[in-house]
């Protein structure tokens, strides 16, 4: 390959960084970045023959990376495939992950242009009372970041972020005080715990609305909405930049679908923490 070549194919497979691929998946991954000018310019169909896989497939794996369709995706791959001379020819790879981080909010943003999800996500988890959280292990904050701020608006948020033999009885707790749905959040490795109570979940009759970073992960077959937000695998530890920005998009969705309520709880807490002297500005 000459130079622009390399920097084209590199540029394809850092796309790719993060998702969570089948085999299948992989093997059009792999087409796709041995192949990335020619491919930019194919058909669902040629790309799936030159593969070896079936249009489905192609189909099914641009939704998996967050794109609307293989067509979504393709416009991508011709954006990263044209050289362009005045990017700098080598990266540190604290620059490289962050830059991997900036393109995960691109594409976030750019699946945001459809927010049918993320609203019906929303009308499912402001109808539940209470409204469980539930995130475990590296989870854990991000579910508490996204409870400290729902429970300001929303009555009843309970995290649940500690996982052993009382998990799934707080779960049942909540269900038999009310709850209708749940939010989980589940990111890579994918804890063994989190998935079960999901299912647990789903058994009692709760929708499940989860953020998690694709929409292969193994939690989306359990859940009524996946809202999908890649993780940054680039440093020893993944970051959750991503997820992070999805679940206030969806808390602001929220928010949105009942306004006059949020508004009343917004300017009450305010007023409260005036009278305590809660913040210094």
């Amino acid at each position: 390959m000459n130079d622009g070549a390399v920097r084209s194919a590199g540029r394809v497979l850092d796309l790719f960084q993060g998702a969570r691929l089948t085999p299948t998946q992989r093997r059009i991954a792999h087409c796709l970045v041995e192949h990335a000018a020619k491919a930019a310019y194919l058909s669902a169909a040629e790309v799936a023959d030159l593969a070896g896989v079936s249009q489905p497939s192609v189909t099914r794996f641009a939704m998996a990376l967050g794109y609307s369709g293989y067509p979504a995706l393709r416009r991508e791959l011709r954006e990263l495939t044209v050289d362009e001379p005045g990017l700098p020819a080598e990266q540190n790879p604290m620059q490289r992950a962050v830059h991997a981080e900036t393109e995960h909010l691109r594409r976030l943003g750019e699946q945001l242009h459809d927010l049918g999800d993320v609203r019906r996500a929303a009308a499912l988890l402001i109808g539940s009372r209470p409204l469980p959280v539930l995130g475990l292990r590296a989870a854990a904050p991000l579910a508490a970041y996204f409870g400290y701020f729902a429970a300001k608006v929303f009555p009843g948020v309970r995290v649940l972020d500690e996982g052993g033999t009382s998990l799934l009885d707080r779960l049942d707790q909540a269900r038999a005080d009310g709850a209708g749905a749940m939010l989980a959040m589940v990111l890579p490795r994918y804890p063994r715990e989190s998935v079960e109570a999901v299912r647990e979940a789903r058994a009692a009759g709760l929708a499940v609305v989860a953020i998690t970073d694709s929409a292969i992960s193994p939690v989306a077959e359990h859940a009524d909405v996946v809202l999908p937000a890649a993780v940054g695998t680039q440093l020893v530890f993944d970051l959750h930049t991503g997820p992070m920005a999805m679940a206030m998009v969806l808390l602001q969705a929220m928010c949105d679908a009942a306004p006059e309520p949020v508004q009343r709880r917004l300017e009450e807490f305010e007023a409260t923490a005036a009278r305590r002297h809660v913040f210094l500005a």
